[in-house]
């Protein structure tokens, strides 16, 4: 397929929103191999489906500037796997799978891709890749042609099949950015982060979050700090929700584990925590969260990290919702005390606002009014899931 012609581009600078996602379609910006199916399109992102192959590669790569991605499965490609029916993808191990969904992007206009929330909760670590790519999740514009998911599942082993969503993709019209000295204006008109005796540190690369170690953040289970995974639990249905029983998975954490004012975190186990900091998307924007920065401690904070807009808006019934956070420690143990800044959240503005926003009625949003929220996938604490 020809890309479509600049002049065809009519989007207002910012985040597509779900419109023009929907007229992107039509104009064939993104072609699907299949329909689009019911909840695909979000507020502002489309999930990516997993096509009909994948394949166990030696190590996680990029194509760089002279190659197409399947120039270099054809050196590390161990298997291919046929997911028509279904496959089993190993902690541990690397994939790589082609997508349903392809890319013909006019100039100016961007794609950036995220782990779906429920993605980054399984611990299943997974990027987007384009051909002649340098770097992971992005297409620039006037690419055209194939995507392609790497997968690495870190805690669980999971089933996946031709169809499953892990990730979600944006785009981008033009320049979407917004300074600092703007998201600290938005932060006083909107109150994007806030809470009953939170400390607004210094809006710099975004807005800071911090953790919470009170205890309070679970409203059924008083004193649970956290989860920590279990390393060595069964195997989880990626597109089954609300089935697995919470105690077969995950270990709690409670205040009783704390340290020294804080939670140690183990290297190379994974953990569920909570923002300190309620969070607010006004229906204007979009917000992400970065998922790693070394200037505030050897851990990743976010596998996911993008919020629809709508996320915590009280006009929707949200009430108070947190962001969840996973989090990993790297090498070494690390502490991490209460109200710590443990990731940053960017908000870019939208080309336009959305007819529907996230956690609207019937939206099918699953973490909207969050708390300490495991994902989707198991059984609700009030049913009798917990330990």
């Amino acid at each position: 397929m020809n890309a479509p012609s600049a002049s065809s581009l009519s989007y207002p600078p910012g985040i597509l929103s779900q419109p023009q996602l929907e007229d992107a379609f039509a104009k064939g910006f993104l072609v699907n191999s299949a329909p689009l199916t019911d909840g695909q399109i979000q507020p502002a992102s489309v999930d990516l489906r997993l096509g009909a192959k994948a394949w166990r590669v030696q190590a996680s790569f990029l194509p760089g500037a002279e190659h197409r991605v399947a120039d270099k499965l054809a050196d590390l490609a161990m298997h291919e796997i046929d997911l028509s029916n279904g496959a089993v993808l190993e902690k541990g191990c690397v994939y790589i799978a082609e997508l349903m969904e392809s890319a013909y992007l006019p100039d100016g206009l961007t794609a950036i891709a995220n782990p779906k929330s429920s993605t980054g909760r399984l611990d299943v670590f997974t990027r987007m890749i384009a051909d002649y790519a340098d770097e992971f999740e992005m297409a620039p514009a006037g690419y055209k042609g194939r995507l392609y998911a790497e997968i690495s599942p870190r805690t669980f082993s999971v089933l996946v099949r031709q169809g499953s969503r892990l990730s979600q993709l944006r785009l981008r019209s033009g320049q979407a950015h917004i300074s600092d000295d703007a998201m600290a204006a938005l932060q006083n008109k909107a109150g994007l982060t806030h809470g009953e005796g939170i400390i607004h540190h210094k809006i710099k690369d975004g807005i800071p979050l911090s953790v919470d170690l009170s205890g309070k953040a679970h409203g059924l289970m008083p004193g649970l700090v956290g989860w920590r995974a279990r390393k060595h639990a069964g195997l989880i249905d990626v597109d089954r929700v609300g089935v697995y029983p919470v105690s077969a998975f995950w270990e709690k954490v409670t205040s009783a584990d704390l340290n020294a004012g804080g939670l140690v975190l183990n290297p190379d186990e994974f953990y569920i925590l909570a923002s300190q900091e309620y969070v607010t998307v006004p229906a204007e924007y979009a917000a992400e969260m970065t998922a790693y920065d070394t200037r505030i401690g050897e851990f990743r904070a976010h596998y996911a990290g993008f919020f629809d807009p709508g996320f915590g808006m009280p006009e929707l019934g949200a009430g108070e919702t947190r962001a969840v956070l996973e989090v990993r420690s790297h090498d070494v143990p690390f502490l991490i005390e209460e109200g710590q800044t443990v990731c940053r959240l960017v908000y870019e503005p939208l080309s336009v606002v959305p007819e529907a926003l996230y956690g609207a009625r019937g939206s099918g949003s699953h973490y909207q009014a969050q708390g300490l929220q495991l994902a989707k996938h198991f059984m609700p604490i009030a049913d009798g899931a917990t330990p």
